[in-house]
């Protein structure tokens, strides 16, 4: 049995650190299990068959594609892409490789490519907001809609890090993240801290915890890798503000109004700085697409879709 964590390591997440309805498993859906190469690796994705433009749902950190579990039973109907990032899930795992969020972007290419998509409907959540956004902006005409779940991108006023992000992602907390990853107990305690925080049901969210936690040992240092890239790109991204004021496919904000990291007021930054799109809150917390999976599907489902895409 793992130990119990140490005071110390308790104080420091104090020192770091500045209901809503159930979700219910529908019945699951069948896909098929493809596999998309990608600069000599392999990214394992789920095909689920249906019409229009594809949804691409995407994944952040510390989760994997079983994060849209509770929500893909519910886009009745829609042809749906899931796919774990290269370091996740059943993706391929390199030793020694510098995961970054540039990187994501071109996975996620790879798997539209691959699939032989058309146009497509990016779902982001989390750290895939860079991913979806910046493939996004650089493929315009394959955009059918974009669909952002509590997600960053750019530095907005309200952002407010996850703790364990801020320890793993800020020069200052270095000492404190490398003391974490050396003690399985203490990543294991971190992991269902932080995590359980995203979640309001606690049925729902023991599920969730010990469905994700294994994978998430086995991605530890894609986790790693991303937070030292975090940091970079944010500030990068920052830079590209006027092309997000230029964007003029559909885009539909979907946030967890209850999410005290990626909160309600970066929900409106992205409003406001997108002139396409519109705005939906709901009792929710980060895990949005878990805490409301039926209404989240509504809105996916139902999202404008630029007049000249068309899907396979």
């Amino acid at each position: 049995m793992p130990r119990r964590p140490t005071a110390l390591f308790i104080a420091a997440l104090a020192a770091v650190a500045v209901a809503a309805p159930g979700a219910t498993a529908a019945s699951p859906r069948p896909f098929t299990a493809r596999t998309v190469p990608f600069e000599g690796h392999r990214l394992y994705v789920r095909d689920y068959p249906g019409r229009g433009p594809a949804l691409v749902l995407m994944h952040g950190f510390p989760d994997d594609l079983h994060l849209y579990d509770y929500l893909i039973p519910d886009l009745r109907g829609r042809r749906t892409i899931a796919f774990d990032f290269l370091g996740w899930g059943r993706s391929d795992k390199p030793p020694h490789h510098r995961y970054t969020f540039a990187e994501q972007g071109r996975e996620l290419d790879a798997v539209v490519r691959s699939l032989h998509l058309g146009a497509v409907v990016p779902v982001a959540h989390d750290g895939s907001g860079p991913a979806g956004i910046d493939w996004s902006l650089a493929h315009r005409d394959r955009v059918a809609a974009l669909v952002l779940l509590n997600t960053f991108y750019s530095v907005m006023p309200t952002t407010n890090a996850p703790q364990a992000i801020r320890i793993f992602s800020q020069p200052e907390f270095r000492p404190l993240a490398r003391a974490i990853a050396a003690d399985r107990a203490e990543t294991r305690f971190l992991f269902f801290w932080q995590v359980g925080r995203f979640m309001s049901d606690p049925r729902v969210r023991a599920t969730m915890l010990h469905r994700l936690w294994p994978n998430f040992v086995r991605s530890f240092a894609a986790f790693r890798s991303l937070n030292r890239d975090l940091i970079p790109t944010v500030t990068a991204n920052t830079e590209r503000t006027p092309e997000l004021n230029a964007f003029d496919r559909p885009v539909r904000i979907i946030f967890g109004a209850r999410d005290p990291y990626l909160n309600r007021g970066m929900a409106q930054s992205f409003h406001d700085e997108m002139p396409t799109s519109d705005l939906f809150l709901l009792p929710a917390r980060h895990y949005v697409q878990v805490d409301a999976p039926a209404r989240v599907a509504q809105l996916i489902e139902s999202v404008p879709l630029a007049p000249t895409a068309s899907g396979h």
